[in-house]
């Protein structure tokens, strides 16, 4: 049986207290913004305050090595607190954010250290990521960002970076950008390099900004005659496949913890409405249809909660959990999907309207399905997985 050390327990407790004092308190600004077309991101003056908080209570550089002024969380211990940030629909995350922290630690040199990650490690630098582009997301061999050598040998000089990125998030507000760029000849994810990109670096140019689903914004990025220096690249050219994995495996064991917290939250509302609501002379709670959406839901979050953590263990013991945070993330998204649409059902009128959290993160959850590789990919990458291992 799995069981998380009193330390981190304790450090859920910490976190569950935050979320419900902190958090969600502010929930009903974040309903009304996005119910007016808005963004649902939390403003300056909402953020700086939590930021301070989270400072005052070292929830700040959780999984960040020690060494860089962080506590060195293990992954068990992060995805608990991620279940618990998943309970409310606030978007907000401790700094930094951890996928990126990830790759960065694993490819940057002495000088991309003290320049980029240990910036964005201590919060003082935002970052995105530049993967997808516009017929190729969930498969990189459809990948045709380019970055050239500009000297005449082709193999020295600066890089010159030319092509199109989509479905970006925060690139705005970043300060540097990792931009995937194919660097040599090969299909997949053979060529493939990571590059940064600093924010005002001409030829990256934020084109639009694109409206997603519960208020979320994306963006598109054209990458025109891009010239960064040689200390730009991260880690080997052509090698960059690897350390991009990383992060997209970190991502989406997270994504397995926030859908379990957004489905406790949906549960908890579920439960909290059957008992009252009466209809035709009996309670919501008395009826078999409700009572195994509640089992139904039960079970899946307890299965989806075991599988974070089976995989967290996994990835801290060093061992490669690219098909368990690919089931996970197939799993997990439906399962939330599954659990908040009950939840909304039970609700009826009032479930569908803009003044519940739950139709917000019903949003959020079905864009989950899509990005970081829609569930059809998995689906495909877990079967290939099985059958060469069975070979």
């Amino acid at each position: 049986m799995f069981e998380l050390a009193e330390e981190h327990r304790m450090l859920q407790d910490l976190v569950a207290k935050f979320v419900n004092q902190e958090l969600m308190p502010l929930e009903r600004a974040v309903l009304a913004r996005e119910a007016g077309g808005g963004k649902v991101g939390l403003t300056e003056a909402e953020e700086a305050p939590l930021h301070a908080k989270c400072k005052e209570l070292g929830l700040w550089g959780l999984d960040v090595p020690e060494e860089l002024g962080g506590a060195n969380l293990p992954t068990v211990a992060l995805m608990a607190v991620n279940e618990e940030l998943g309970r409310t629909c606030v978007p907000f995350f401790f700094p930094p954010d951890s996928p990126n922290l990830h790759m960065l630690m694993a490819v940057v040199n002495d000088d991309q250290r003290a320049r980029y990650l240990l910036p964005y490690a201590d919060g003082s630098a935002k970052s995105a990521i530049a993967i997808s582009e516009p017929g190729a997301g969930g498969d990189p061999a459809g990948m045709i960002t380019r970055a050239v050598r500009e000297g005449p040998d082709g193999k020295s000089g600066d890089w010159v970076i030319n092509g199109r990125k989509i479905w970006i998030s925060r690139v705005p507000n970043a300060d540097f950008t990792i931009v995937m760029a194919r660097t040599g000849e090969g299909k997949r994810h053979e060529g493939v390099s990571a590059f940064v990109v600093e924010k005002g670096t001409p030829g990256f140019i934020v084109e639009r900004e694109i409206q997603m689903l519960g208020g979320q914004r994306t963006y598109e990025v054209v990458l025109e005659n891009c010239r960064v220096p040689a200390s730009q690249l991260l880690g080997r050219e052509g090698a960059g496949f690897a350390p991009m994995q990383l992060r997209l495996t970190i991502r989406r064991l997270q994504m397995g913890a926030w859908c379990t917290g957004m489905a406790v939250r949906a549960l908890d509302m579920l439960c909290e409405h059957a008992r009252q609501r009466v209809t035709f002379g009996q309670r919501l709670a008395d009826r078999q249809a409700v009572q195994w959406w509640i089992t139904d839901a039960a079970t899946r979050i307890h299965a989806c909660r075991l599988m974070v953590m089976d995989a967290a263990a996994k990835q801290d013991a060093g061992r490669d959990v690219r098909t368990e945070a690919s089931m996970i993330k197939v799993f997990a998204t439906e399962m939330a999907q599954d659990v908040i649409d009950h939840a909304m059902q039970a609700y009826g009128a009032m479930g569908v309207t803009k003044e519940l959290p739950l139709q917000l993160m019903a949003q959020k959850v079905r864009t989950m399905r899509v990005y970081e590789g829609p569930s059809e990919v998995h689906r495909m990458a877990i079967a290939r997985r099985i059958l060469q291992a069975k070979g």
